[in-house]
């Protein structure tokens, strides 16, 4: 459980002092600046669609850290490491989803104010969207570290990722979106279900990838 602890720690850290965390941000606040300039000024448009346009623009965000999620350890031979040392691929998984979740999610959640400000979102749709997104975050993590493991190693492995990571995303999408709706109570509960149901298959699926990768 140490050895746990310390692995989440350091890819937490690593995440955070490398300044990775900042690009999905980056993009998330780009989307929500350029928005306006395609379909207008109108502010009842705006407000009426920028909530999706926010979740759109939090799918595509996801993409952007998965070829640095294990490409570096995978290159540096830390991966074999941890294997040798007994710690099995699918703890290595979970540890980069729990990382990875707390460096893309916080972030994003955070940078929602602004998004919401630049499109004149109400509150309350404001206040829908970062509930969401807290449901919807972790799925789309645990999904960027799934894509990442089985992507690991290969040629093109960000058009790859890009292509995988973009249909699986879409239920997320879908859900996350329908909250927005006053009356989209019923999206919650899917929402909830698909982003589970992402957090739980990923330790496994994504810890059979990185030990398909280790032994090619």
């Amino acid at each position: 459980m140490s050895t746990l602890l310390r692995l989440i720690r350091r890819d937490l850290t690593a995440e955070w002092s490398s300044g990775s965390w900042w690009l999905p941000v980056a993009f998330f606040l780009l989307v929500a600046t350029l928005y306006p300039f395609a379909v207008g000024t109108d502010a009842q448009l705006l407000a009426r669609t920028g909530g999706g346009i926010l979740w759109v623009a939090a799918l595509l965000a996801a993409l952007l850290p998965v070829e640095r999620l294990f490409a570096p350890d995978f290159d540096a031979g830390v991966l074999d490491q941890l294997a040798l040392r007994g710690l099995a691929d699918e703890s290595v998984a979970a540890a980069r989803l729990l990382s990875h979740t707390l460096g893309f999610a916080v972030p994003l959640l955070i940078a929602t104010v602004p998004g919401a400000a630049l499109l004149g979102l109400e509150q309350e749709t404001w206040q829908r969207l970062v509930i969401g997104l807290a449901i919807g975050a972790p799925g789309l993590a645990g999904l960027s570290v799934t894509i990442a493991a089985i992507t690991l190693g290969q040629r093109g492995s960000g058009a790859l990722g890009g292509l995988m990571l973009l249909p699986l995303g879409v239920p997320v999408l879908i859900f996350g979106a329908g909250m927005l709706d006053p009356m989209g109570s019923s999206a919650m509960l899917f929402l909830c279900a698909a982003s589970l149901l992402l957090v739980a298959v990923t330790p496994f699926a994504a810890g059979a990838a990185l030990r398909a990768a280790r032994e090619r």
